[in-house]
């Protein structure tokens, strides 16, 4: 990229993560085992390692998770890796809007970003089906967690990146990922917390990643979600060493 475009792609990763207002955090992951959802001063060391939820900055991932995805984007498109961009969990939409924003910076436009999420927050536990998913409420948060469809696409208007490369599929993961119209895949980002969500992506989406490609699980260190990758790779042999990014997340290359 021209040094124009990097300092475009820098100034688009501070203002998606909330450091150019600083914001502050609506609950904080640094101190608990779960959130603490009391409001606290900006934090440069927990914002960049994705320990808090911000009050307005439109992802909650970090400066590190950021820079994984930016690495693998730029990855895909020096390899000439084919396929789109996928994230299952979406938030506010800040990590696909990231990506798009790479492309743009790249002039990439044979390659589309897909924002799937249910835009209704996560749903309740299939404790017959899933039963590791029991004693895990995540839905509990979806006062939080349940950002609107409208609003992610406002998000992305906001950074003009809302056009004909974006692709929006709504619903549950277990209803619109079997039968999602997405061809081939060079970026698989997993932010679905559960069992379920997880596996629900992995089963229907995995097979779609171009050898060359990444599998980003953002939830690793979430029992739910880890078990659920660690199940995945055992049944289908894959032995791609996993790749920490921070404490929360790690990464793999599909070989």
């Amino acid at each position: 990229m021209t040094t124009e475009n990097n300092l475009y792609i820098e100034l688009i990763k501070k203002c998606i993560l909330g450091y150019i207002y600083k914001d502050p955090a609506l609950a904080s992951f640094a101190k608990s085992n779960g959130p603490s959802f009391s409001s606290s001063a900006f934090d440069t060391e927990v914002r960049g390692s994705g320990l808090d939820w911000p009050s307005q900055a439109h992802s909650m991932i970090g400066l590190k998770r950021m820079e994984n995805i930016q690495s693998c984007v730029e990855s895909v498109l020096e390899n000439s890796i084919g396929g789109d961009m996928v994230e299952t969990g979406v938030w506010r939409g800040g990590a696909c809007i990231f990506m798009r924003a790479l492309l743009k910076a790249n002039n990439i436009q044979d390659k589309a970003v897909w924002v799937c999420d249910s835009f209704e927050g996560l749903p309740p536990a299939n404790k017959e089906k899933y039963p590791l998913d029991d004693g895990f409420e995540f839905s509990k948060f979806n006062d939080q967690l349940a950002i609107s469809l409208e609003e992610v696409k406002d998000n992305f208007e906001k950074y003009g990146l809302l056009d004909d490369q974006v692709k929006f599929l709504k619903g549950w993961f277990s209803e619109t990922l079997p039968t999602a119209p997405i061809e081939k895949i060079s970026i698989l980002r997993l932010d679905g917390d559960m069992y379920e969500s997880t596996m629900d992506a992995l089963v229907n989406l995995y097979s779609k990643l171009s050898v060359g490609g990444y599998c980003i699980i953002d939830d690793w260190s979430i029992l739910t979600c880890a078990k659920a990758v660690k199940d995945f790779r055992a049944e289908h042999n894959i032995e791609d060493n996993i790749i920490s990014i921070d404490k929360s997340s790690a990464y793999w290359k599909k070989s």
